[in-house]
């Protein structure tokens, strides 16, 4: 019979949300507590013979009475054995929330820092853990390993940065083909990498179920793995997220700009959080923000606006005049050739308009 595995990972519950107002980042931490209810509901009704969750479960050592209660309610409900691998944020030891909490006895949490073994009660299925017991750890938690050549199923879960460097857990790809493992669940990358292959073991991360900023985008969710009779690897991905992070952009030319971001503003997005570059031409002063931010309210969850607005064209034209504003024009222009990224050339645009609306009524011809 196929396994089925429901993989999640980089949960970072009663993560901040530094960029919200705080009745906004208290209301965000509690939808991050109701993805556990999906992501228990989602094994349950599915029939996942396993849940694997790869670390940073937590966003540090400190956890809100109501996100634990949550986390040990929900995990005994999945219907199924649940193994979890501390990370580099949620790291193992005496004092950390894992120590606290009293756990159901379906879940099994890897303490130590050496990969140990457990066997799937009625299955011929092996999982094999390891724990982040420091913030940090600059050795491969899969250096020397290999797993028995029994005729078991093996499959690892593990936190760590596969041809990283670093002080996460580096795992080299020559590190995976060796260890035997059919399939590797990993966690630390919040990107999904979709489904990857080392030698004979497949491995992947499925990135975080919930975007925490910009640097986030997009759907997230957690990986349902089929591992078939013949030891092949499926991968597919399940949605989860309550939010998406999404940057937008809308030309704002023309005379009413507040029209043109409504008509360029997407229908879907009532529970998502975006930032919306406004592109186009505006005039020397800029644009007024107050409206336009009125009109993004009322379309999503949260939105911010980045004026990334150029400066008209006809008003280059006058870089050619034998005047003050002719020189200034003519160094900009210079500055703007050179300028190593759209980011700094926004802000070029802008020094424009202020230096234009300075020299204005006090310009004279030069010398």
């Amino acid at each position: 019979m196929p396994i089925q595995i429901l993989h999640a990972a980089d949960f970072h519950l009663d993560a901040p949300f530094a960029s919200l107002n705080a009745e906004q980042a208290a209301e965000r931490r509690g939808e991050q507590r109701e993805l556990l209810a999906r992501l228990a509901e989602l094994a349950r009704s599915r029939g996942a013979d396993l849940v694997l969750l790869s670390g940073d479960l937590f966003d540090g050592g400190e956890l809100y009475a109501e996100t634990g209660q949550a986390l040990v309610r929900t995990l005994g409900q999945t219907g199924c054995p649940v193994f979890i691998a501390p990370g580099n944020h949620d790291f193992y030891s005496a004092r950390s929330p894992y120590a606290r909490l009293a756990w159901p006895d379906n879940v099994h949490l890897f303490r130590r820092a050496g990969l140990t073994p457990v066997e799937l009660e009625g299955k011929a299925c092996t999982v094999w853990g390891a724990a982040f017991t420091a913030p940090a750890r600059e050795d491969s938690p899969l250096a020397g390993f290999a797993a028995p050549a029994d005729g078991r199923l093996h499959l690892g879960v593990l936190h760590g940065d596969v041809e990283g460097r670093g002080r996460y857990g580096p795992i080299g790809p020559e590190e995976i083909a060796a260890s035997g493992l059919t399939y590797l669940a990993l966690g630390h990358i919040h990107a999904r990498s979709g489904l990857r292959r080392a030698g004979e073991t497949f491995w992947a991360y499925p990135g975080c179920p919930e975007g925490r900023g910009f640097d986030e985008l997009g759907d997230k969710g957690c990986l349902w793995i089929t591992v078939r009779d013949d030891g092949g690897v499926e991968e597919e991905f399940v949605p989860l997220a309550r939010r998406r992070y999404r940057v937008l952009e809308a030309d704002v030319s023309g005379p009413d700009p507040a029209a043109a971001l409504a008509a360029a503003l997407p229908d879907d997005g009532a529970e998502d959080i975006v930032r919306i570059r406004l592109t186009g031409e505006s005039g020397v002063e800029g644009l007024d923000l107050a409206p336009l931010e009125a009109v993004a309210a009322a379309r999503f969850y949260r939105a911010e606006l980045r004026d990334e607005t150029a400066v008209p064209r006809d008003l280059w034209d006058r870089a050619g005049e034998d005047t003050l504003t002719g020189l200034f024009l003519r160094r900009m222009q210079e500055r703007l050739a050179a300028a190593a990224d759209d980011g700094a050339r926004a802000d070029l645009e802008r020094a424009v308009r202020f230096g234009l609306a300075a020299l204005e009524h006090r310009e004279e011809p030069m010398a």
